[in-house]
């Protein structure tokens, strides 16, 4: 069955990000706990299914304030395929250079933040202007990715830099460049990509060990708790706790 040779593929990028990748995830980790402690933000931002990781961490069940969705909706909903809102706007706003830059006009920033950015590539320009745009504002750049796998690869980007060049850490999703990974008789194209599940998998891993370092130091983490647990008469009051910390934050109080 084909569903178990993407299943070995899945647990074989699991594997390789654990015997690979902790040092650079404690890496991240710390430099993501240095401004959540701080009462600063760590920016999350993607591209297409690059989305996928920042919406999956913040808000949702067991996230905790101090990472801030950067999701702009062209650059993500394009399930229209196509007409308004399609495929092809959306392959040709990911590499408009510039439209990052406009893209962080909207949003107030601190030296003291980190931006953390998801991209299989590295390559495509509006992740790149929004790098450089941090870079610019004394901010730290964290970026995962298939970076090993796009040695080589030439940025697309006037600045002639990949994201991993740019970035202060790097994470490698050790994901094939080519994503898909599932050979089907009679096609030239695989099937199956692993790149979705790298970055949940690496996301998971960066988060816990960022609450492990908070935790140690003694900060209050603002935790979404379950709100479907019978008997747990708190939990209203604790998601109420935590929504109210992220206003508090985003009004910069």
């Amino acid at each position: 069955m084909l569903a178990l040779d993407w299943l070995k593929n899945a647990r074989e990028v699991m594997d390789k990000l654990e015997q690979t990748q902790l040092e650079n995830i404690k890496k991240a980790a710390l430099v993501m706990a240095d401004t959540i402690g701080a009462g600063r933000w760590v920016h999350t931002f993607g591209c297409g299914h690059a989305t996928i990781p920042v919406e999956e961490m913040y808000p949702r069940i067991g996230g905790f304030v101090g990472f801030h969705p950067m999701v702009e909706l062209p650059l993500t909903y394009f399930t229209h395929i196509t007409g308004e809102m399609g495929i092809h706007q959306f392959l040709f706003l990911e590499r408009a250079e510039g439209f990052g830059v406009e893209i962080m006009k909207g949003y107030t920033f601190d030296s003291r933040d980190t931006m953390w950015i998801f991209s299989h590539t590295g390559i495509n320009n509006v992740n790149i202007d929004v790098a450089l745009e941090s870079k610019k504002r004394g901010m730290k750049l964290v970026v995962f990715g298939s970076a090993a796998e796009s040695v080589g690869k030439k940025s697309r980007h006037s600045c002639g830099k990949t994201l991993f060049e740019l970035a202060d850490v790097v994470v490698d999703t050790c994901v094939p460049i080519v994503d898909a990974s599932v050979v089907l008789k009679n096609h030239y194209d695989k099937i199956g990509p692993v790149s979705t599940l790298a970055f949940v998998t690496a996301v998971w891993m960066t988060i816990t060990t960022v609450a492990e370092i908070l935790a140690d130091r003694g900060v209050k983490l603002y935790i979404h708790p379950s709100h479907n647990v019978p008997g747990d008469t708190t939990a209203k009051q604790r998601l109420d706790d935590a929504l109210a910390e992220y206003k508090r934050r985003v009004a910069g109080v």
